[in-house]
């Protein structure tokens, strides 16, 4: 009797079941995390980019963590950059580079980037980007006369960095400076015609003066001693005639262990001139970041494994914009006030 009265009691009792724990609430754009993230990958995609200007962060677009086990995730970002003033030659922390203003025919990157983080440390697996020029008409519609950006191989852009190398080098009592390559190029009709350029020099194993005897001879400094500038000119040509340049020389730079040095990608070819002009991004308005970068120390079997799972990271993203579109139909009570969304994130500088 006593076994039979247990077991009814027993039978009486509230069944606990485990309640398993809610996921974690998504990582929003403008979360610390996201933006430690962020700032490892913009350094990541400088640092394997070896033409033009560094870019700097201008909007975290998404975010999307996928746990792989205890402190080990897998970050995936959707970054919007701008471009500095910064030549990537240039040994200036990105931090205390200038991004290029609106006027002066902004360019922004898009990016695409994979990272680990491991035991609290983040590492980039992948990047993917490409980057574009604002448009002529949103910088009209702002400033009318606004210089614009010329294609690198116009043929205004080409004389003017010619003359001012060739002006440069005239005058220089230092080594002779060759072109490596044109960074930008931006021509002005009104109310006067002007011509401003960047370019982006090396010195080489010259003076001046001896190139004045035989410029054939003179290269580019080896590896160990090599010296990378930037310079800048200006030519007006109505209604006066007049040329500025400025060049400044960095200094020799040691190249990190996973990133090649820069003087083995900018190469003279045979189209140089006195100047050693040697246009190496024909047609283009600007350096298009055309970035894609496989980690090689990275643990991924390959890098269309690692762009397949970027575009599945989107299509996700596009899902819950939908959803969430479709949750702000459903009528709310008065006074309720939504929360903001986690991303996209917050514009730094401006929208282009």
């Amino acid at each position: 009797m006593k076994a039979l009265i247990a077991l009814i009691l027993l039978v009486q009792l509230p069944i606990h079941r485990a309640v398993p724990a809610a996921p974690p609430a998504p990582l929003g754009c403008d979360d610390p995390e996201s933006e430690a993230a962020a700032e490892v990958a913009v350094n990541y995609i400088n640092g394997h980019s070896h033409h033009g200007y560094k870019f700097a962060l201008n909007r975290i677009e998404d975010i999307r963590v996928v746990s792989q086990g205890p402190n080990n995730d897998i970050i995936f970002l959707e970054l919007d950059l701008l471009e500095t003033k910064c030549p990537i030659l240039s040994p200036t922390p990105l931090a205390n580079c200038t991004v290029r203003s609106f006027a002066e025919h902004a360019v922004e990157g898009d990016c695409d980037v994979k990272l680990q983080r491991l035991d609290g440390t983040i590492s980039v697996l992948a990047s993917k980007c490409h980057s574009h020029a604002d448009s002529s008409e949103d910088i009209h519609r702002i400033c009318p006369d606004c210089p614009l950006l010329a294609s690198l191989n116009n043929t205004e852009v080409l004389e003017t960095v010619s003359a001012a190398l060739n002006d440069f080098n005239s005058k220089t009592t230092g080594p002779y400076l060759r072109l490596l390559e044109i960074g930008r190029g931006q021509i002005q009709y009104h109310p006067a015609h002007i011509v401003a350029v960047e370019f982006a020099v090396g010195a080489t194993n010259c003076s001046a003066e001896e190139a004045k005897v035989n410029v054939g001879a003179c290269q580019l400094l080896p590896e160990d001693q090599s010296n990378f500038g930037f310079c800048t000119g200006t030519m007006v040509k109505l209604p006066s005639q007049d040329l500025n340049v400025d060049c400044q020389l960095y200094g020799h730079q040691v190249p990190t262990p996973d990133t090649p040095l820069l003087a083995r990608v900018f190469q003279p070819t045979s189209q140089d001139t006195s100047a050693g002009l040697a246009p190496s991004a024909v047609g283009f308005t600007n350096h298009n970041l055309r970035l894609s970068h496989h980690n090689p120390l990275a643990s991924e079997s390959s890098s269309s494994e690692i762009l397949r799972s970027m575009l599945s990271a989107k299509s996700v993203r596009k899902r819950a914009v939908a959803e969430a579109a479709q949750h702000d139909k459903v009528p709310h009570p008065v006074g309720f006030v939504p929360p903001p969304p986690p991303c996209p994130g917050k514009i730094r500088h401006f929208d282009i």
